[in-house]
């Protein structure tokens, strides 16, 4: 067991890790500098960004859609050369996921998904907008509903749960996990409904998973004909139970897990997390977990990949264009939002990465594709990023769109075919 750390070895970790930022920040990107990318790839800035942005969706014709908390923004390069000229911000859609499916733009908020008719003009006719399901409770934490449509038009919405751990009251020292956990009942999971209907809510929908804390990095693998995630893992493990954690535990353990959704899954949410000092399933400190303490061997699945702790895993995308080199085809880009709490340790994540896939399953070791976003961190704090990916989209002619959170920038990431 580890005692709390004394605040003054904290303070001075955390200017140490401040220094090792600032020394090892040679890759790290400046206001206009590029992201650091494998040979052979280049970065074009799209758009420098009109404010905070969240996920993005390219259309057939390669205009661009950025999702925000602002609202949705329409782009469009009209000369080709892969900088937008023209830039809309439209509708009262204000929120997270954004997606493109048989001629409807769809887009969410905290409370439900809507859609728009596309049609040759780059801004639908706002007057077009439906409600596909609405009136989700608003709640403060982990309240975005990204979404995935499958090829019939089903839409898998996820229901982040507004709590870290379940707790009898939450985030606080020491207090048990509610057991069995009613959040369970609305939240933590996946919900599905008929994407080509409207006016549903809820109720209208089915449970298709359980067991995940927040799954904002959510989509439908079309050759797998399967549902994937990359969820955030919990927080607080050493404010929480100090006799049993310390802040490096904290900021080391609890993995970001990747995984195949089943229908009827159950990803271990909050009773259990994946410890990626043991990598092991072990029973949570507010379950009666004891830092050693395993799950019951098959109630859960174990990860495809355990990525490390906080990093924030913010979008999915399986890459099936054919500009870059074929060793990415099938496989998987993530976009990491970047840390918040990693404390004393230094601040991670705020890169995309690239995990090789053969049919589903994992084909080797995660790569980091596009890094440097962040930049030095001063101070180790997140807030001082330059930038964070968040969203990913691919291009009709296969480059792939990185989209930031910060001030909305978006890159174009492009092979030279080489």
């Amino acid at each position: 067991m580890h005692a709390k750390l004394p605040r003054v070895i904290v303070r001075i970790a955390n200017v140490a890790a401040a220094v090792c930022a600032a020394l090892f920040a040679g890759a790290a990107m400046g206001q206009d500098a590029a992201p650091t990318l494998p040979p052979g790839f280049t970065a074009t800035v799209v758009q420098p960004g009109t404010g905070a942005g969240r996920h993005l969706a390219i259309a057939p014709n390669g205009d661009i859609y950025l999702a925000s908390r602002n609202g949705l923004t329409a782009m469009r390069d009209t000369n080709g050369d892969f900088v937008v000229d023209e830039v809309t911000t439209f509708g009262d859609v204000k929120g997270t996921g954004v997606r493109i499916y048989k001629g409807y733009l769809y887009a969410s908020d905290n409370v439900g998904v809507y859609r728009y008719k596309l049609g040759k003009a780059l801004v639908p006719d706002v007057a077009t907008k439906e409600t596909v399901v609405s009136q989700f409770p608003p709640e403060r934490q982990h309240a975005d509903k990204t979404f995935a449509l499958d090829e019939k038009g089903t839409l898998y919405v996820n229901v982040g749960a507004p709590s870290n751990s379940c707790q009898a009251k939450d985030r606080e020292e020491g207090s048990p996990g509610r057991n069995p956990c009613p959040i369970l009942e609305r939240y933590g999971g996946v919900w599905v409904f008929d994407g080509n209907k409207q006016n549903q809510t809820p109720a209208d929908g089915r449970r298709f998973a359980t067991g995940m804390r927040n799954a904002v990095a959510i989509t439908w693998n079309p050759r797998q004909k399967a549902l994937y995630s990359a969820i955030h893992g919990r927080d607080g493990l050493d404010t929480l139970f100090p006799a049993l954690y310390n802040a490096v535990d904290n900021a080391t353990r609890t993995a970001e897990e990747f995984h195949q959704i089943e229908d009827g899954g159950d990803y271990g949410w909050p009773y259990t997390f994946w410890d990626l000092k043991l990598n092991e399933r072990i029973v949570a400190p507010e379950y009666g977990g004891d830092t050693k303490k395993k799950a019951d061997k098959g109630k859960y699945p174990d990860p495809l990949v355990a990525f490390p702790a906080h990093w924030a895993p913010n979008d999915l995308l399986f890459y099936d264009g054919r500009s870059f080199p074929k060793k990415y085809r099938g496989g998987a880009f993530i976009a990491f939002h970047g840390s918040w709490n990693r404390a004393p340790e230094p601040q991670a994540g705020y890169k995309v990465v690239f995990q090789p896939l053969k049919d589903g399953k994992p084909s080797g070791k995660f790569e980091e594709f596009a890094d440097g976003f962040a930049g030095t961190l001063e101070g180790n704090n997140p807030r001082n990023a330059v930038f964070r990916p968040v969203g990913l989209a691919v291009h009709p002619d296969g480059a792939l769109y990185i989209s930031d959170s910060q001030k909305g920038r978006i890159w174009r990431i492009a092979h030279s075919g080489k």
